[in-house]
């Protein structure tokens, strides 16, 4: 297989793996374009990130391979839109309006506000005063390129995320995952479980509501990462998007817990083939954020001493004199410890260990 990868930065980290490697903005559809045919490219799956699907759904459209339409792209990149689709098909949303000012608000509080084209948490605040919405709007203008925010109802209640796979007309859940954010006003993910603690009941509801999702946005030849909370039994959506979890969700963890490999899938679907779906291995698998204490000093170099046969992946960014920061979107994370185990109590005990172990490191 040759890889040929585009990215605007030049000292892109995995610009050394590719087979052809090209400098081109992400939203650059006529030199995206111009390669894809010179390279005779012969699919287009997408991995976690908003920004490019809809240059790439275009692409996909004038090469005829099989992606999500152009329309679906837009919608699904503009967190007002996607909220409307919700409606318009009676599926259970948080409320939301487009503002272009704090003033113009009229409802109660508490609200969320977030950009309508961002994601990583950027931008995201509970707002619970008016001097809360004028305060935070001026901040969050800065994540968008849109003239205007989501004022959102806040929604209590537990957050998980599904995902899944879109392709021959099925819409089908492959793994369930749990979350852990940061305490409000910012809403950062801070880690994610599998498999998630939900009744079968609730995880039949789910599989439906996939696939009036699926339905109602056209998802085909696509994976899906939709974000939801759960209160009283009540399911409601807050996001959806036509293509892989971020956060090492589908690169690691659905693998390490069910056995499937949803990126192979994609790559199967991008090549006009049916994915044969692994059964469920039953395993758990939890990945952990660090958060310590914001204005701690690191000591020393971190140095794991610990031996834990669970831990898959283990990345600390703070060095010797760095001070830790306060976490406000998921660009201030410094690190991230992946387990894979029989029970996500014992994960979840290891990873109390780990962390008990790297605060003596700090003062």
């Amino acid at each position: 297989m040759r890889t040929i990868v585009i990215d605007p930065d030049p000292n892109a980290l995995c610009k050394k793996e590719a087979t052809v490697f090209e400098i081109v903005d992400g939203q650059d559809y006529e030199k995206t374009l111009a390669i894809a045919r010179r390279e005779s490219i012969c699919g287009v799956i997408t991995a976690a990130s908003d920004k490019p699907l809809v240059m790439m759904a275009r692409v996909a459209e004038t090469l005829k391979l099989p992606f999500i339409s152009e329309e679906t792209a837009i919608i699904s990149t503009n967190k007002f839109l996607m909220k409307e689709l919700f409606l318009k098909n009676n599926l259970p949303c948080a409320k939301g309006v487009e503002l272009a000012a704090a003033k113009e608000y009229l409802g109660s509080f508490p609200v969320i506000i977030k950009p309508l084209d961002n994601s990583g948490s950027r931008g995201v605040v509970l707002c619970t005063t008016m001097d809360d919405l004028r305060v935070n709007f001026v901040d969050t203008f800065k994540y968008t390129k849109k003239n205007k925010l989501l004022v959102e109802e806040f929604i209590e209640g537990k957050e998980y995320s599904i995902e899944g796979l879109h392709f021959n007309g099925n819409h089908k859940v492959i793994a369930y995952t749990e979350k852990e954010t940061t305490p409000f006003p910012y809403n950062v993910e801070l880690g994610h479980k599998q498999p998630a603690n939900l009744s079968d009941d609730i995880k039949l509801e789910i599989s439906d509501l996939l696939c009036k999702i699926g339905r109602a946005f056209n998802f085909v030849n696509c994976a899906s990462h939709t974000e939801i909370k759960i209160q009283n039994n009540q399911i409601y959506i807050i996001e959806t998007s036509p293509r892989l979890g971020g956060d090492f969700i589908t690169s690691h963890l659905t693998q390490l817990s069910t056995g499937s490999d949803i990126e192979d899938y994609l790559i199967t679907i991008s090549q006009r083939n049916l994915p044969k779906i692994t059964s469920d291995v039953g395993k758990s698998s939890l990945i952990k954020f660090f958060e310590f204490n914001a204005g701690l000093t690191v000591l020393e170099e971190w140095k794991s001493t610990i031996k834990d046969d669970s831990i898959v992946h283990l990345r600390v960014a703070l060095n010797k004199g760095d001070v830790v920061p306060r976490i406000k979107n998921s660009l201030n994370r410094y690190g991230e410890v992946i387990f894979q185990g029989n029970d996500i109590y014992n994960l979840e005990c290891n990873y109390s260990k780990l962390y008990d172990l790297m605060l003596t490191n700090l003062s």
